[in-house]
C-alpha cells in the first residue's frame, strides 16, 4: 500500500482528526517528556501537578530537584524525569533568557529538532511532539502505536529502529498529511491494530496487510 491509500483507509475508518488548541512550546515539551513510559492518564497528572504546585516554569527552574520529583511522582520514573525538567529549564533559561521556544518557528525544521534533541532526555519522538502539536510543523512522532502499525503493514521492515523510523515516515508523508497521518495511525493502533489480540478481521487495511492477513487465516484455520 501506497502512504495515500494508507491516510484514505484510514480517514474512512476513523474520520478525519480535528485538530485542537495545543499547549505553548516549552509546556507542551515538559508534557511530552512526562509522557515517556507511562500512560497519558499519568502523564496528564503529573503535568497538573507540576503546574499546580510550583505555578511557573521559573520556579520549577529554581526548585529543590526533590520536591520536583515529588511534584511528578504520579507519572512513574520521577527520578529519572525530575532532573531532566530542572536541566531543560536551566539550560533554556540561560541560553535564550526566558522560556519562550517560539524561536524554534524561525529555524529549519531539521535544526529546530537538532536543537530539542539536543536537551536533556529528549528524543526523535519527544522532539517532534513539540514541533507538531504546539507550532504545528510537519514532524512525525513515531509512539508505539505508529510504529507498530507501520511495521505491520509494511511501511517500515521489522528491523527499523523506532529513531529511523522517524527519518523514513518522516520522508514518506507530504507534510500536509503528517497530523492526520500520526493522529489516525494512533487511533488504528489503539482501537484496531493492538499490540495483543489485533482486530484484523475489522480493519481496513487488512487487504494490504500481509500481517492481518495470516492472522485472518490462522483465525479462520482455528475455527474450523
Amino acid at each position: 500500500m501506497t502512504i495515500g491509500e494508507v491516510i484514505a483507509l484510514l480517514r474512512k475508518q476513523h474520520g478525519a482528526p480535528v485538530r485542537r488548541p495545543r499547549r505553548d512550546p516549552l509546556s507542551e515539551l515538559i508534557a511530552a517528556l512526562l509522557s515517556q513510559n507511562t500512560s497519558d492518564a499519568n502523564s496528564e497528572r503529573a503535568f497538573a501537578n507540576l503546574v499546580s504546585m510550583f505555578g511557573t516554569w521559573d520556579k520549577v527552574a529554581k526548585a529543590d530537584v526533590d520536591k520536583v520529583s515529588q511534584a511528578i511522582a504520579g507519572g512513574g520514573l520521577n527520578r529519572v524525569k525530575a532532573p531532566r525538567i530542572k536541566a531543560i529549564l536551566q539550560r533554556v533559561g540561560k541560553e535564550k533568557g526566558s522560556f519562550d521556544l517560539e524561536f524554534l518557528n524561525d529555524m529549519p525544521l531539521d535544526e529546530a529538532r537538532d536543537w530539542l534533541e539536543s536537551l536533556p532526555g529528549v528524543g526523535p519522538k519527544t522532539a517532534s511532539c513539540v514541533l507538531l502539536f504546539s507550532l504545528d510543523r510537519p514532524a512525525l512522532p513515531v509512539d508505539t502505536h505508529v510504529y507498530r502499525v507501520s511495521q505491520r503493514i509494511g511501511l517500515i521492515d521489522s528491523k527499523v529502529s523506532a529513531d529511523n523510523a522517524h527519518r523514513i515516515l518522516g520522508q514518506m508523508v507530504a507534510p500536509d498529511d503528517v497530523y492526520e497521518f500520526h493522529m489516525n495511525m494512533v487511533r488504528h493502533g489503539r482501537k484496531v491494530c493492538r499490540a495483543q489480540s489485533p482486530l484484523c478481521s475489522r480493519c481496513l487495511l487488512n487487504k494490504g496487510c500481509s500481517y492481518g492477513k495470516r492472522a485472518i487465516r490462522r483465525a479462520g484455520r482455528a475455527g474450523r
